[in-house]
């Protein structure tokens, strides 16, 4: 079993990195994961031209193909993600809008290999659950469209910082190992 865990975040040394390198520790038992981070990729805004509606393609190519490349391969995916104003960062949001030749609103559309699960981790230094819903409903909504089957959500309230992350270390890890 392959899973990616996509660090929606792009800061790479903060809660939600800390957060990220914690379940790969623990799903590693299990099988092969590879963890990456959104800004490992360089991609260009959604020009909202639409010819991914006609063709199935997008008319750039860039890191958005070797990003889907990776959810390609992977049997289930964990999305980490913390929030920013509310919903999931900027930069997998236009990640998320680039999508669209994947997605299933339209025909032709690409796809990925069939049979995948999601999963979604998402942190908020507030303490109410609301935003944390949306967030999750944000990543959820994206996976539908992409025929991926979410499985399960772990809402983390009030994280500032790495060290509330790890202090909720045995938390994140029971939710990895029910993800097993």
């Amino acid at each position: 079993m392959k899973t990616l865990i996509l660090n929606c975040s792009p800061v790479r040394d903060g809660a939600t990195a800390f957060i990220c390198a914690l379940a790969a520790e623990v799903m590693s038992e299990r099988g092969e994961v590879r963890s990456v981070c959104i800004n490992d990729y360089s991609f260009s805004f959604c020009r909202g031209c639409r010819s991914c509606h006609l063709t199935g393609k997008c008319v750039m190519s860039d890191g958005v193909d070797k990003l889907m490349a990776e959810l390609d391969e992977a049997d289930r995916i964990l999305f980490v993600s913390p929030s920013y104003w509310a919903d999931v960062p900027g930069q997998f949001k236009a990640f998320i809008d680039r999508c669209t030749p994947w997605s299933n609103t339209h025909e032709p559309h690409a796809s990925l290999r069939g049979g995948k699960l999601s999963y979604s981790i998402v942190l908020r230094t507030g303490g109410g659950m609301k935003e944390c819903e949306r967030l999750i409903s944000t990543i959820e909504h994206y996976c539908g469209h992409l025929e991926i089957t979410p499985s399960g959500s772990l809402a983390l309230c009030s994280v500032d910082g790495k060290a509330a992350a790890e202090a909720r270390s045995e938390e994140i890890i029971s939710f990895c190992r029910g993800m097993l």
